[in-house]
């Protein structure tokens, strides 16, 4: 990225939540964006806040990313711009419902959303980054490295999303592609609003959860500050660190600990 006036850097999820946040720290580091979301209109609404500022350093893409053939031509649209320095893997999904009653689509349509579509997408982004020496990061969760009662869906697929980029960070050094998994706690975003029940209709019953509850700009500026620093992860807070050690050191002490904050769930 040396020599170059600013870093390209394409945002999935940046309608809303921690992607606009991302979009916004990114934009006012100097960066120019590539915004993708599948709210067309939300995404058109707030790229056009930033290229109010500029226009030269915004443009947005509106598509699902589990479709295929659209984040086929997402790719080819990128590469005919010519660079691409940082992918931000942020778009996700989750659901409050507990494993056995959860009906499969609704498996499947989480980790569409939180493993296939951000891996796809690497995968077809690979050659950019690796002629800019760029960058993935990952918005994993706490939940890949730990159970969450209501989550066995999104656990599954933020601990899948862990594994895979922790192999390809390995595969991929030589070739000077860096990857930072970063692994937040609960934050105020709507993924949580959105969250999926057991049949894939809006969840009912409101979110139990644990440690503080973290804004989205909170978020997004360690995020970035990890990125400049060259880190592989972030644990942004000590809870979340903790969290993950105790999870390993005691597991029975951490399922007890968890069965009493999250009952709400084991009542739904």
């Amino acid at each position: 990225m040396t020599g170059h006036t600013a870093t390209t850097t394409l945002i999935t999820g940046a309608a809303s939540g921690l992607g606009w946040a991302l979009a916004q720290a990114a934009f006012q580091r100097g960066h120019r964006l590539i915004l993708v979301d599948r709210d067309a209109t939300a995404l058109a609404n707030k790229s056009e806040q930033l290229a109010a500022i500029d226009p030269s350093r915004v443009t947005h893409f509106a598509l699902d990313l589990t479709d295929g053939p659209a984040r086929d031509r997402l790719i080819e649209q990128i590469a005919a711009r010519g660079r691409l320095d940082v992918l931000i893997n942020n778009a996700g999904i989750t659901h409050r419902s507990l494993a056995a009653r959860t009906e499969l689509k609704v498996f499947r349509q989480v980790m569409a959303v939180d493993w296939e579509a951000p891996v796809a997408l690497t995968l077809g982004c690979l050659p950019l980054l690796r002629d800019s020496g760029g960058c993935v990061i990952n918005i994993g969760s706490m939940a890949g490295w730990m159970p969450v009662l209501g989550r066995a869906g999104y656990c599954s697929a933020k601990a899948a999303l862990a594994q895979f980029f922790e192999v390809l960070r390995g595969e991929v050094a030589d070739q000077g592609i860096g990857v930072l998994m970063v692994y937040p706690s609960f934050l105020a975003t709507p993924i949580e609003s959105n969250a999926l029940d057991f049949d894939g209709k809006p969840a009912a019953h409101a979110r139990s959860s644990v440690g503080r509850v973290r804004s989205a700009g909170w978020m997004a500026e360690r995020v970035l500050d990890a990125f400049e620093r060259g880190e592989k992860r972030l644990f942004p807070d000590r809870f979340t660190f903790m969290a993950s050690l105790l999870w390993r050191l005691a597991p029975d002490l951490y399922h007890r600990l968890m069965r009493r904050r999250f009952a709400v769930e084991l009542n739904s």
